[in-house]
């Protein structure tokens, strides 16, 4: 016999779903499409889904011998930085979901650990564990505001987008200075094909 540390869930909370009217014969269904606020914390360091954002569950209960198995999507905004050049980012993300939960004292709930499979507690489930693995797992770990971001001047850090297509910062030793004015550009250690 397990016993399941668990906490008491609000039935009225958003990510939790009452099965009580979903028979608990194999095959029965029922959909549930709602929308809810995300909570905090949803996301990585420079991307994720703000809190209270709008998250929309389109999913599937199904009653299976073991328990009712979660299937669906999720979709709402995400929003952060670019991690090469630090622009706002945002942008929509539609994610799969699937979780079975096992009915208290099945097979799976007394042959499982605890952190293996969910568990429903009386009729309710808790969606929020397994919405929040399946979205942090679908953001990048380094978002970028477009594939092709050529990032930061690692000099003066302006967007390389920003720049003149001849900005640069090399530095010209004191010493050829006024040979390198002379010149018009041209200075020691470069051959005059190389202009």
């Amino acid at each position: 016999m397990h016993d399941h540390h668990m906490t008491h869930l609000d039935p009225r909370s958003p990510l939790v779903l009452d099965t009580r009217d979903l028979p608990r014969r194999p095959g029965s269904m029922r959909e549930v499409r709602r929308m809810v606020p995300a909570p905090k914390d949803l996301g990585l360091e420079l991307v994720g889904v703000p809190e209270g954002a709008e998250l929309r569950l389109d999913l599937r209960l199904e009653s299976v011998s073991e328990g009712v198995l979660v299937s669906g999507t999720v979709t709402g905004p995400v929003s952060g930085e670019c991690g090469r050049c630090l622009r706002a980012i945002s942008d929509t993300v539609e994610v799969p979901i699937q979780e079975l939960y096992a009915y208290e004292h099945s097979a799976t709930d007394e042959t499982t650990e605890e952190d293996e499979v969910g568990r429903l507690q009386g009729d309710l489930i808790d969606l929020e564990p397994a919405l929040r693995d399946a979205v942090v797992l679908a953001l990048p770990t380094h978002p970028l505001c477009r594939e092709d971001c050529p990032g930061l001047c690692p000099e003066c850090g302006v967007h390389w987008d920003d720049l003149p297509a001849d900005h640069s910062h090399r530095q010209v030793d004191p010493r050829w200075a006024a040979l390198e004015r002379l010149s018009g550009g041209f200075a020691p250690n470069r051959s005059p094909d190389e202009e």
